[in-house]
Order: C-alpha cells, then sequence, then structure tokens
C-alpha cells in the first residue's frame, strides 16, 4: 500500500512554513517553530494520531504569533489534503474523548471535503505561559480551511489551562486518526451516498 504523505511549503511576507505528512506513519515528530508550547501541541497530533509530522517555521515573532500559528494551520491543512488524496476507503468520520485530570475535551472529525469549525473551548486563562490561547482557535481554523474537513472541538470540562488545551491536542490526533483509516469493509469505495467527498 503507499504511505499517503505530502510536504508543502508556504512563503508569505510574514512567514516561511514547510509542513510534512504521513498519515501512515508511527508518531514521529520534528517540529522548529519559535513556539514552544505549539511544538508541544503538535507533538501531540502525531503521537496520538499515528502520523508523522515534520513542520519548520519562521514568522514575524517580533509582532506576535498570530500570523505564524495560523499560518502552520493552514500549511499543514493544506498538506493533509494532499496526502487523503481520493478518500476512497476510508472511514471518514472520527472521534476521540480524552481526559487529563480534571479537564476533558471531546474532538469529532468527518473528512467532508466541507470545510467547518465548530470550536467551543473557554480556558480557564487568555495565556499559557507566554502563549495566547486564542491561536489555538486561528491554528484549527487554518487547518480546516485548507484540509476541507468538518471539525467540532467541544472541551467539556478542566480548571487548568494547560490540560485543557492538551486534551483538546490528543483528542484531535485520536479523532483525526480513527477518521483516515482504511475500512476493510468498505474495499476502496467512496464512503458518501453521493460518490464523491
Amino acid at each position: 500500500m503507499t504511505m499517503r504523505s505530502a510536504q508543502i511549503t508556504r512563503n508569505t511576507l510574514e512567514t516561511q512554513v514547510t509542513a510534512a505528512i504521513n498519515l501512515d506513519g508511527s508518531g514521529k515528530a520534528e517540529f522548529s517553530t519559535g513556539l514552544g508550547f505549539l511544538d508541544h501541541m503538535l507533538d501531540q497530533i502525531a503521537r496520538h494520531g499515528l502520523m508523522d509530522i515534520t513542520i519548520h517555521a519562521q514568522g514575524d515573532l517580533h509582532i506576535d504569533a498570530h500570523h505564524t500559528v495560523e499560518d502552520i494551520g493552514i500549511t499543514l491543512g493544506q498538506a493533509f489534503a494532499q496526502a487523503i488524496a481520493d478518500k476512497k476507503g476510508i472511514r471518514r468520520y472520527g472521534h476521540a474523548y480524552v481526559p487529563l485530570d480534571e479537564a476533558l475535551s471531546r474532538v469529532v472529525v468527518d473528512i467532508s471535503g466541507r470545510p467547518e469549525l465548530v470550536y467551543e473551548v473557554e480556558f480557564r486563562r487568555a495565556r499559557i505561559g507566554d502563549f495566547d490561547v486564542d491561536l489555538i482557535h486561528e491554528f484549527f481554523q487554518g487547518f480546516v480551511n485548507h484540509a476541507l474537513i468538518t471539525l467540532h472541538v467541544d472541551n467539556l470540562r478542566g480548571s487548568n489551562a494547560h490540560h485543557q488545551a492538551e486534551t483538546v491536542f490528543k483528542a484531535f490526533g485520536r479523532a483525526l486518526r480513527m477518521a483516515v483509516e482504511y475500512d476493510p469493509r468498505m474495499a476502496g469505495a467512496m464512503p458518501s451516498t453521493k460518490g464523491t467527498l
């Protein structure tokens, strides 16, 4: 079976981002974004999604992290869309509940061809270290818009913002892993009554 993988480079006046993904990997990860907390969260996607992900990014962090985080989401989403290819035989839907101590998050994915993000996460504080938690939404919005998936993210409870964020990213990795897996009963068929996704 051919590995489903892709690499995309996106260069703008604000950022330079290269993202590579192998959907059939083992969870290997390599990140250099200049944002330690984001690297830690991206590692959760790779490890729990069993995807190999490499991201190298340079951005205008002297302004703030917004452009860099958003463009990483966009570039990774583009790589995902290329890697998933025709989507034949995949499960299409994925979901996961992930706890971390007092925090619990639920993520549901549809590899639908239609970008839609429903994001219900209320963090208990505005920053985790020096990372602005608003940028987590920007990452997922960028990914969804370019991966062409429907994504529902709900933090059901939590009092520690780091735990809240980590459960979101772990659940995202697990849900994505389920959705992109091949279903042996599909026999390469398109998982849609429309015949296309």
